[in-house]
C-alpha cells in the first residue's frame, strides 16, 4: 500500500485496520491448504495450528489475502511471530501450542473456478463475508465506509498493536505488485545510529539497506531495524558517503546484539524453505496465478530482515 499522511475522505473509500503481522496468501484446494508470503515464500510449516481451522472456515477451493497475527492480552505481538521462523519442528510445535496464531482475511482472490481479481473490491468484500465462516482462529477484518469511525479506529486501535489503517477504493480491482491501496500509519521518529549496511541484491555499487541501532543506558548498541526505501540514485550516492566511515568489522557489542542475529536470520531463511515451496508453487499454478518458483533463491535480505524487525 502507498503511504498517505492523512486520512482520505470520499464516497469511494473503505477503511480497515492495518494488522501488524505476516502478510499471507492462503491457497485451499480440497484438503490441501498452503500458506505463502507475498513473495511466495512458504509459511505453512511455521503455523501448523492454522491448517485445520482454515479447512473449516474457507470454501473448498479458494485463494485469500490476509495477515497472520498473534494476539495476546496486551495486543498483537510481532516478536512472537518472528520466533516461529525456526528450523526445529519441535520448537515450532511448542510455540504453536503456547502462542497460537490467527489468520485475518481481508480479500478473496478466487473462489471455486472464479478468478475474482478483476472484480471490484466491494464485490470481493461481499463474497468474502458470505464465503468465510469465522471462528477463534480465522477472522474477517472489520471495515467501515464512515471516515469518522475510521478516525476513531485510528486513535483507539493503536494501543492494541495495530499499525494504522488501510484505505481501499471500493471500485478498485486487485492489482498484485501495484500499490493501489493507501495506508495511514502512526508516525514515530527516532535518531538512530547507522551501524552497518548491506549491499543491494542486484545493482553493483549500491546500498541495499542500512542497519540501525540505538544505545541503551549502559552504552550498548542494540540493533533496532533497517531502512531501505531509497531511490537508486540515493543508493549509489550512499556508497561514497559511507566510504570514509567504514571499518573492517562491526563493534563487538553491536555484533553480539545485532549483526549476528541479522546474519542468523538470513541463514535460517535460506536454509528452511524446502520441499514445501514446491507445494506452494503447485497450488498457485492450479489457480493459474502468476508464479515464479515459490522457493526461489532467498537472497532478498530486506525481506528476511522484515521477518525479524518491522
Amino acid at each position: 500500500a502507498k503511504l498517505s499522511r492523512g486520512l482520505p475522505v470520499g464516497d469511494n473509500w473503505s477503511y480497515e485496520p492495518k494488522w501488524d503481522g505476516f502478510r499471507c496468501i492462503v491457497f485451499r484446494d480440497g484438503d490441501d491448504v498452503e500458506l505463502g508470503s507475498r513473495n511466495e515464500r512458504p509459511l505453512t510449516r511455521y503455523f501448523p495450528e492454522l491448517i485445520a481451522p482454515l479447512r473449516a472456515a474457507l470454501p473448498k477451493r479458494a485463494v485469500l489475502d490476509g495477515e497472520i497475527v498473534i494476539m495476546t492480552d496486551h495486543g498483537l505481538d510481532f516478536d512472537l511471530l518472528s520466533n516461529r521462523i525456526h528450523p526445529a519442528v519441535s520448537r515450532i510445535t511448542k510455540l504453536s501450542e503456547e502462542t497460537p496464531a490467527a489468520f485475518v482475511a481481508f480479500d478473496l482472490l478466487a473462489e471455486g473456478a472464479r478468478d475474482l481479481r478483476d472484480r471490484t473490491f466491494e464485490t470481493r468484500r461481499e463474497l468474502l463475508e458470505a464465503k468465510v465462516q469465522p471462528d477463534g482462529s480465522v477472522h474477517v477484518t472489520p471495515r467501515t465506509r464512515d471516515p469518522e469511525a475510521a478516525g476513531v479506529w485510528f486513535e483507539e486501535f493503536e494501543g492494541a498493536g495495530l499499525d494504522g489503517l488501510v484505505v481501499k477504493d471500493v471500485e478498485g480491482t486487485y492489482r498484485p505488485g501495484d500499490r493501489g491501496w493507501l495506508k495511514v500509519k502512526h508516525l514515530r521518529t527516532a535518531d538512530c545510529v547507522v551501524a552497518g549496511f548491506r549491499w543491494h541484491k542486484t545493482a553493483r555499487e549500491a546500498i541495499g539497506s542500512l542497519l540501525l541501532g540505538l544505545y541503551d543506558d549502559r552504552g550498548v548498541l542494540h540493533h533496532v531495524g533497517v531502512t531501505s526505501s531509497f531511490t537508486m540514485a540515493t543508493r549509489k550516492s550512499l556508497v561514497d558517503l559511507l566510504a570514509p566511515l567504514r571499518i573492517p568489522r562491526a563493534p563487538l557489542k553491536f555484533a553480539r546484539f545485532g549483526l549476528r542475529a541479522f546474519r542468523s536470520a538470513q541463514g535460517l531463511a535460506r536454509g528452511l524453505f524446502g520441499s514445501s515451496g514446491n507445494k506452494l508453487g503447485e497450488l498457485a499454478t492450479r489457480f493459474q496465478f502468476p508464479s515464479e518458483t515459490a522457493h526461489r533463491a532467498l537472497g532478498d535480505t530486506r525481506t528476511t530482515a522484515r521477518l525479524f524487525v518491522e
